[in-house]
């Protein structure tokens, strides 16, 4: 994916949508803005609500995103005016202001066969945590000049370690394009649904610091806080698939 959508919410039908010192029965302006990271549910045709990391679960009571066309387990980071609480069987109901689409991908078997594919060069890794049923991870990334760098979550084997934890490793394939000195910043959200959590301890990421050399991290929790610096980076130069 070369870079990330950007969509622009359409303005609210009715006279709050002119007025933005109009207030909801619950205490929300429209002039109040929530930002989370979000998972997307497709509803139905052109229908579609959010889970967000922070906020729960949320629907577009008062308009749609423009344009925007969901997919389901799409991940966002999500910028929105919150307007009611426990609207109907959601906790909130909001007014989408803007939206912009993460990187989503799923956990990859790596294998002696496909081990080349995912490469495994240094990566710039800023932030990581486990929210939504997601591992999230924010990067920094050389400009590619020819494709989009690979960046890849991979398991070699579903036995757990000695310790009960569920080993997996951060693949990053840049393809040899890294002589650009610009930096650019990425996100990535990887979902975690084919791994059986219940039964471990929780995740070990084994990854190739750019910085640190080889090292891993461990997971304990499977809801951390999402980072406030995650809900307001822009990933619109992003240039990794």
């Amino acid at each position: 994916m070369k870079g990330l959508k950007f969509y622009v919410g359409t303005l609210l039908v009715g006279a709050c949508g002119l007025f933005q010192g109009c207030d909801s029965d619950d205490g929300f302006s429209l002039g109040d803005i929530g930002r989370d990271w979000v998972t997307v549910h497709v509803e139905g045709t052109g229908a579609y609500s959010f889970t967000g990391d922070t906020w729960g679960t949320m629907w577009p009571a008062a308009t749609a995103i423009w344009g925007y066309r969901p997919v389901e387990g799409q991940r966002a980071i999500l910028y929105f005016n919150p307007l009611y609480e426990n609207f109907q069987s959601y906790d909130y109901g909001i007014k989408p202001e803007y939206i912009y689409d993460i990187l989503t991908k799923s956990v990859e078997k790596l294998t002696p066969e496909n081990e080349a594919e995912y490469g495994n060069d240094p990566a710039y890794i800023s932030d990581a945590w486990i929210g939504g049923g997601y591992l999230n991870l924010v990067f920094a990334q050389h400009v590619p000049q020819k494709e989009p760098h690979r960046v890849s979550l991979v398991q070699a084997t579903e036995e757990l370690t000695d310790d009960g934890y569920i080993q997996l490793e951060y693949r990053y394939n840049t393809y040899g394009d890294t002589l650009d000195v610009r930096m650019i910043e990425g996100a990535v959200s990887y979902n975690l649904n084919t791994l059986d959590l219940e039964n471990a301890k929780g995740i070990k990421l084994k990854l190739n610091d750019a910085v640190k050399g080889s090292r891993e991290v461990t997971f304990t929790r499977m809801d951390e806080d999402t980072p406030e610096a995650a809900k307001e980076m822009d990933f619109s130069q992003m240039n990794a698939r």
